[in-house]
């Protein structure tokens, strides 16, 4: 068994193909990450998950966006359908991190069943009135201490239910006014201001085992590269922030990003990130992004191990005593 690569990749269907299982065994990536195209039922999914991890020849962790409204990849009739974040925290009002531990909670016994370990989830964003709608109603609250409590609470679920949570945009996504899957957006705001707010939430959630980059320009810390790609913003997250865990890029085939995907690549791991993600399952693509990212380095190596020591096994919960309890919170748990 080769060593990591130092990328989370897709893949492009329900099933594997040959091709496909020959090319992951190769690449070794570190983990995967599915999306809608990937999912049909409970038995697919499962044979899907245990068909990747067989390539690798490892319990490699697959994550997966279920945050629930927009973005939940694993819907009905199979999975629950689920409001979205900011709409069921704050009709939790003050109970709201206990709502979204109860929501992750619930979610993660899904994903587990499925084969998922990893949820990129708690999105750690501050909405505000100038917050693109592609993000705006994904967040957890419209101020840091509410966003904090909320994302602390969510972590505690999913880590509950045996599934790793993945902390994003680091370093906050909620003050820009783009969309970053179509453009690259500029946050213009001071580093006084952004220290007092969007970077205090991801201050106060550095214990996080996984966090994601935002491709975001802050003109204040490096006026000319998004923070993915940015020695100095990253610098931030470590030093600043403290945020010790694993961290991987957002998604580096988003159309924010503009270069070669081996540039970006190198790039972004040069700046301090510690795994580069691509998400299409494309083929050539991801060969360019495995080529460029190489073998874990020996301090991504070291995180990536201690991340995955925060998987446990799910803990004894009644299910449906949560739903309860998330309605009677919320307003409703769930569609």
């Amino acid at each position: 068994m080769s060593a990591a690569s130092a990328a989370i990749l897709g893949c492009l269907g329900t099933e594997l193909t040959a091709r496909e299982a020959a090319f992951f065994r190769e690449a070794a990536p570190w983990g995967f990450i599915l999306f809608a195209r990937n999912v049909d039922n409970p038995g697919q999914l499962r044979r899907l998950t245990g068909a990747l991890r067989d390539t690798v020849g490892r319990d490699a962790p697959i994550f997966v966006d279920q945050e629930g409204g927009r973005e939940q990849r694993l819907r009905p009739p199979y999975w629950r359908d689920w409001p979205a974040p900011l709409d069921q925290a704050e009709a939790a009002g003050p109970q709201a991190a206990r709502a979204m531990e109860l929501r992750y909670r619930i979610i993660a016994s899904e994903l587990r069943e499925a084969g998922i370990d990893g949820n990129c989830i708690p999105t750690a964003d501050i909405a505000g009135p100038d917050t693109h709608p592609f993000l705006l109603n994904r967040c957890l609250g419209r101020d840091a201490g509410t966003v904090i409590e909320a994302a602390r609470g969510a972590a505690r679920g999913s880590l509950a239910g045996g599934v790793l949570p993945v902390v994003k945009h680091i370093p906050g996504h909620g003050r820009a006014t783009a969309d970053s899957h179509l453009e690259l957006p500029r946050v213009t705001a001071s580093p006084a201001e952004l220290a007092a707010t969007d970077f205090a939430v991801f201050r106060a959630l550095a214990d996080l085992p996984l966090g994601m980059t935002a491709h975001v320009v802050y003109t204040g810390i490096d006026p000319d590269r998004p923070a993915t790609l940015s020695p100095v913003a990253v610098g931030a997250i470590r030093r600043e922030m403290g945020f010790g865990g694993l961290l991987m890029t957002d998604d580096l085939s988003m159309k924010a990003l503009d270069g070669r995907l081996s540039d970006l690549t190198r790039a972004a791991l040069a700046a301090g990130c510690d795994i580069a993600l691509h998400c299409n399952g494309e083929e050539a693509e991801m060969a360019e992004v495995v080529a460029a990212a190489g073998a874990l380095s020996p301090e991504a190596t070291a995180r990536a191990e201690a991340a995955l020591g925060w998987r446990q096994a799910p803990d004894a919960a009644d299910i449906p005593a949560l739903e309860a309890e998330l309605a009677a919170l919320a307003g409703g748990g769930h569609g």
